[in-house]
């Protein structure tokens, strides 16, 4: 097994836990490491759900005198995932001449006394360049347009089976519940990851969007990473075995694994029924390499920890079955065992360079419980 060389450095560190985020803007992060680096990414296809349209954007005009008809309320949709956005006058504007502080401008500007000014601050109804903006003294530049509405900020939707592990001006991190779909493969309402964080990002303009960068099946949990631009998206995918520096799944299979690690390689080709299955021939389809260790064993279950070489559709789950060891709760590929309840495949760990910082960044989770239930009183549990 050939190791890719680390990007050297200095590295930092910073952790949180991943609890259900509910709309703020600000950047969140699971464990995560940063060094400097180049950067490069991998081509994945387009998807038709990624593929449409952006939302038209409201006029920011500001209203004109003497009133107009007053529009009706756009019906809430009730598909899952949609939250229900109403239709509000369009903000008043303000362009920034000199610098200044946001408080300052304000007061300027709508002649109303300082705890009223802090009050409309509050209330969310404040945005600079479409960007809603709370703090007082938020600096302001020469060119800045500042916004002011009549109500304050929508309430942000709550996220189904996704928690927001990092997000910054470039791409947004998650740690994805097994059941939940990465994006639908047509145009129906299922509930996805991609639907929510679209909606997530159009709550500060709705102009806004998100690109896949790689997916997970939708009964693998794990961490995923979305890029906001289709620049940053082609960055991360063109050049992805440079970018990506480390993917490690944890991975419960059936049966006592005897062999404390190893490395599985194959040719990966597809069916007519959509099933990846190894090629006997060489050269015969997509290379694909996968390593694991074992990390827990008993008589009827192993718990592994795999390494992906090459990132192919279904490669653990196919080489699991090769190594007669399918996961455990995957019918597909050969498991007996429903005990679970889901499929005992979860993506922990996600390293990679940063797009535009070069910064090396790496989120880690912790192993799902369910994984460690058979293996109850034999060992500490692995953290």
């Amino acid at each position: 097994m050939n190791k890719r060389k680390r990007p050297t450095g200095k590295t930092s560190s910073a952790s949180a836990k991943g609890k259900t985020y509910t709309g703020s803007s600000a950047a969140r992060s699971g464990k995560s490491n940063f060094s400097s680096a180049k950067s490069s990414g991998a081509s994945a296809s387009r998807n038709t759900e990624e593929n449409k349209k952006p939302f038209a954007a409201k006029s920011s005009a500001a209203p004109k005198k003497g009133g107009g008809n007053k529009s009706k309320n756009a019906s809430a949709s009730k598909r899952p995932g949609n939250s229900y956005y109403r239709k509000q006058e369009p903000p008043r504007q303000y362009k920034v001449i000199e610098p200044d502080e946001l408080l300052n401008f304000l007061l300027q500007h709508l002649k109303s006394g300082r705890n009223a000014v802090k009050s409309i601050l509050g209330r969310g109804q404040v945005s600079v360049d479409q960007k809603v903006v709370t703090k007082f003294n938020e600096a302001l530049t020469p060119g800045q347009i500042v916004y002011i509405r009549k109500e304050g900020a929508v309430a942000a939707p709550s996220l189904t089976g996704i928690n927001i592990l990092h997000e910054d001006d470039d791409i947004i991190v998650i740690r994805k519940e097994a059941g939940l779909l990465s994006i639908a493969a047509d145009k129906t309402d299922d509930l996805t990851a991609y639907r929510q964080l679209t909606e997530h990002v159009r709550r500060t303009n709705p102009l806004n969007r998100i690109f896949v960068v790689h997916r997970l099946d939708r009964d693998t949990s794990g961490v995923m990473m979305f890029a906001k631009s289709e620049e940053v998206q082609q960055k991360l995918q063109n050049n992805w075995k440079e970018n990506v520096q480390d993917r490690v799944y944890v991975a419960l299979v059936e049966g006592a694994v005897a062999k404390e690690e190893g490395t599985i390689s194959s040719w990966l080709k597809e069916t007519k029924t959509l099933k990846m299955y190894s090629s006997s021939r060489p050269n015969d389809g997509q290379h694909a390499i996968t390593h694991y260790k074992r990390l827990k064993s008993n008589r009827d279950f192993s718990l592994l920890e795999v390494r992906l070489e090459t990132g192919r559709k279904n490669q653990i789950r196919v080489h699991m079955e090769d190594l007669g060891h399918p996961i455990a709760g995957d019918r597909k590929y050969g498991a007996r065992t429903r005990d679970l309840g889901r499929l005992g495949l979860h993506a922990r760990i996600l390293s990679f360079i940063h797009p535009t910082t070069d910064e090396l960044m790496s989120f880690e989770t912790d192993i799902p419980k369910p994984f460690l239930y058979p293996f109850r009183g034999e060992t500490p549990s692995e953290k």
